[in-house]
């Protein structure tokens, strides 16, 4: 297929699962942020013991996502991507309908108060995190390598811009719904995208593997026996970092930093979180389309790691004048943010076919889990440094790594996905 193919119904119908699959699983990652104090008031929890057990909740799930990245990833190429993108969506929509069901009395979900209600929201967290893990790697990887070269990245960065729709769902949802509503919807909005499968085709690229190349190595066994393969799984990791400092510590620690500043009130972490991601949603936007005019994944990841490293000073700066110039920082942070979407693309094209699945399902999974010792250093330095100069030393540290990574990374633009790595 050539830059001139126009775009199959077979092609379409692939973006759309795989994009409304996105909206769903960024739905559930910032419902959860949204409605975890809710849903544990609600359960009877004081706030102390809330607090506590949300955190463990936050914990339960990332390790999840860090198993099913594995898992999952390691299917994908193994057993196919189609089954991978599907088998996880199934997965975090039941678990979300049951999890509106916790400690419920009455409805259709009472069954679920046979259980210990925070026992079983632990264990629905775990396996929602290891649904989660999987759709966005399996979605990239069969997108890619259903379109053309000069294609794909267009393709992708459509369902980076879809997905980011439902963080901002998830907000109003979580605001306006109830906590119990708002994860049953999650659940059948997941169910219903099995509707499409029909018509959703496997990657005729990994197909020719499974018939020509049935003694290749694939998953996981290439990337541990080639310290050259985890080298570059790692680069692209860290080319990511950044994003998840921007969240997990500029974000997500706001009232702290705020706080070290002098500003009062401190801005409301899910207000940020709003502006942030719909900063993000034209960020996604304009970093793809922007690596598609350059013809260039490196520069544009470039252009918009230096504006998120702006957006970063700007927050630091601006944001001590109060709230709402804080708020107006992280739209713009939000949106040079954006380029997480061309980092799983080059994900996808920089790996062969026998790994490719594995690749571009764990690179997201371990750049979110990036934000632990990113947090741990950030919290380390507070003590000594004071919030605003602990976030700017974790940032800078982030952003040189970041740099130095993408250094090492080749150009991917254009590249035939259709080989595999010895």
């Amino acid at each position: 297929m050539n830059a001139a193919t126009p775009m199959t119904t077979v092609t379409r119908l692939a973006i759309a699962v795989a994009a409304l699959g996105y909206f769903v699983d960024v739905y559930d990652i910032i419902l959860f942020s949204v409605v975890r104090g809710e849903s544990l008031a609600d359960l009877g929890l004081d706030k102390s013991a809330a607090t506590t057990t949300g955190v463990w909740l936050l914990n339960i799930q990332l390790i999840g996502m860090l198993v099913g990245g594995v898992v999952w990833g390691v299917l994908g190429d193994l057993r196919g991507r189609l089954s991978v993108l599907f088998g996880s969506i199934i997965l975090y929509s039941v678990a979300n309908l049951l999890n509106a069901g916790v400690g419920a009395t009455s409805g259709p979900l009472a069954f679920m108060s046979s259980f210990d209600a925070i026992t079983a929201y632990v264990v629905l967290r775990f396996i929602a995190g290891v649904g989660l893990a999987g759709e966005l790697g399996a979605g990239v990887t069969l997108v890619a390598e259903l379109t053309s070269r000069q294609g794909r990245g267009i393709a992708v960065t459509i369902i980076g811009a879809v997905g980011v729709v439902g963080a901002v769902v998830a907000g109003f949802v979580g605001e306006f719904a109830g906590w119990r509503m708002a994860y049953a919807l999650g659940g059948v909005m997941g169910l219903a995208l099995l509707a499409l499968r029909i018509g959703v085709v496997e990657s005729g690229m990994f197909n020719a593997l499974k018939r020509e190349s049935a003694g290749v190595a694939r998953g996981l066994i290439p990337i541990a026996r080639s310290p050259a393969l985890a080298l570059r799984l790692l680069m692209i990791v860290v080319v990511g970092m950044p994003i998840w400092f921007t969240l997990s510590v500029l974000v997500g620690l706001a009232p702290t930093i705020a706080q070290a500043m002098g500003v009062s009130p401190t801005p409301k972490t899910g207000t940020l979180v709003a502006l942030y991601y719909g900063g993000a949603l034209f960020g996604d936007l304009a970093s793809g389309f922007l690596s598609q005019w350059l013809k260039s994944r490196r520069r544009a990841m470039g252009v918009f790691m230096a504006g998120t490293a702006v957006g970063c000073v700007l927050v630091l700066t601006l944001g001590a004048h109060g709230a709402y110039w804080y708020g107006v920082a992280t739209i713009v942070m939000g949106f040079f943010s954006g380029y997480w979407i061309v980092v799983i693309t080059t994900a996808s094209e920089l790996f062969g076919t026998n790994v490719r699945a594995t690749v571009t399902t764990m690179v997201p999974n371990l750049i979110r889990v990036s934000a632990v010792p990113v947090t741990i250093l950030f919290t380390s330095l507070t003590g000594s440094t004071g919030g605003v100069w602990a976030a700017a030393i974790t940032g800078a540290s982030c952003f040189g790594l970041a740099a130095i990574a993408l250094s090492t990374l080749s150009e991917t633009y254009g590249r035939d996905l259709d080989y595999c790595e010895s």
